[in-house]
């Protein structure tokens, strides 16, 4: 009798289903909630909600929100978190106010000044996390209200008393730079759009929509090259890595203590990008800006799929996370319902995140 043959399937190279696969996506629930929240709003608010001038109005505080989220998120991956963020908009929104209306500097000085303080500041949080040992939580918000309490500070000594520095808009005026950071982008297109009958005008004929804000387009650029560092690069393996075990990953060779203090130095740039886009547009600076975007940052980080824990996340599902934010906070005006329900869905948005990425971590790891 013949031996029967007995294949052996290597577990390595068993196929997964679409389906498995589709679950292990970091980003799946931010998009099955920006999905939700659509349909939401499609039922409940006003049709101008959806309109090309409505889906500017939510996607202007989404992108302003979303590029402190892809920052943290790009951290929290790494391992991290930091809880300054939120103030480092003030003090960089200090810095820059008072370079550009105190010491009247070019943008092209005074945008690289700002973002090395930035950056040194984040250095600094990132070095005492790792030579204490202490964790990040605890060393950013202590920073959170020393930074807080600088801007208050600075911003006195500044303005002769006042926590308020206006005068940018004048200062930034005709500099060649400001259409980077300020105002709208294809002003152009939109009026030949309008022009055709494309895009809706007002009854002077000019459009409803003058053109594409500039933070959107940081925030898209800004979401392309997270996600293009972290899934095609080296170094974005080695903050998956740092984030998910640090010992291995130093006994491997990845430079963890490199990694994460640029990781620190990334989300104090992106807190400090946003300031001077926010600075510049508004015209003035003040010393609460940026109150509580730290937690709504993290929390949209959440929603985007990143576990607490580190080591797993996703600069899309950040990039997302921060889209649901903008629609809710700006679509309830467009309702009948009570704004402070923003609240209720912000810590409600929150616990569904945090159970639907431990229920995918336990999936991926076979964690019972």
């Amino acid at each position: 009798m013949a031996d029967t043959a007995q294949i052996i399937v290597d577990e390595r190279i068993k196929k997964e289903s679409f389906g498995s696969r589709l679950m292990q996506r970091p980003e799946l629930g931010a998009i099955a909630g920006v999905v939700l929240v659509t349909i939401f709003f499609l039922f409940t608010a006003d049709s101008a909600m959806f309109t090309l001038s409505g889906i500017m109005n939510f996607m202007t505080p989404a992108a302003q929100l979303g590029i402190l989220a892809i920052g943290a998120a790009m951290l929290m991956i790494g391992g991290e978190f930091d809880l300054s963020i939120g103030s480092m908009v003030a003090f960089a929104g200090l810095i820059f106010g008072a370079c550009v209306v105190t010491f009247g500097l070019p943008l092209i000085i005074a945008i690289p000044i700002t973002f090395v303080f930035a950056a040194l500041v984040g250095a600094l949080n990132g070095a005492i996390v790792l030579r204490t040992g202490l964790p990040s939580f605890i060393v950013t918000l202590a920073f959170l209200f020393i930074l807080r309490g600088v801007s208050l500070v600075g911003l006195k000594l500044a303005t002769d008393g006042s926590t308020q520095l206006r005068g940018v808009r004048d200062a930034v005026e005709g500099d060649f730079l400001t259409p980077l950071f300020s105002g709208d982008a294809f002003g152009g297109l939109f009026a030949w759009l309008a022009e055709i009958g494309l895009v809706e005008t007002f009854n002077n004929g000019a459009p409803k929509v003058p053109g594409i804000p500039v933070e959107i387009l940081w925030f898209i650029a800004l979401a392309l090259a997270a996600t293009y560092i972290l899934l095609r690069t080296p170094y974005g393996n080695w903050i998956f890595a740092s984030g998910g075990d640090r010992n291995a990953a130093s006994n491997s060779g990845v430079p963890v203590r490199r990694v994460k203090i640029s990781l620190f130095m990334l989300t104090a740039c992106c807190a400090a990008l946003v300031a001077i886009i926010t600075v510049m547009d508004a015209g003035s600076t003040d010393a609460r800006r940026g109150f509580m975007k730290e937690f709504e940052a993290i929390i949209a980080a959440v929603i985007g799929g990143c576990l607490l824990t580190g080591g797993y996340g996703s600069a899309i599902g950040a990039f997302f996370g921060a889209i649901i934010f903008g629609m809710v906070v700006i679509g309830l005006s467009y309702t009948n319902f009570d704004q402070d329900w923003f609240q209720v869905f912000l810590g409600g948005m929150l616990l569904i995140a945090v159970l639907f990425n431990n229920y995918i971590r336990k999936r991926v790891t076979g964690e019972r």
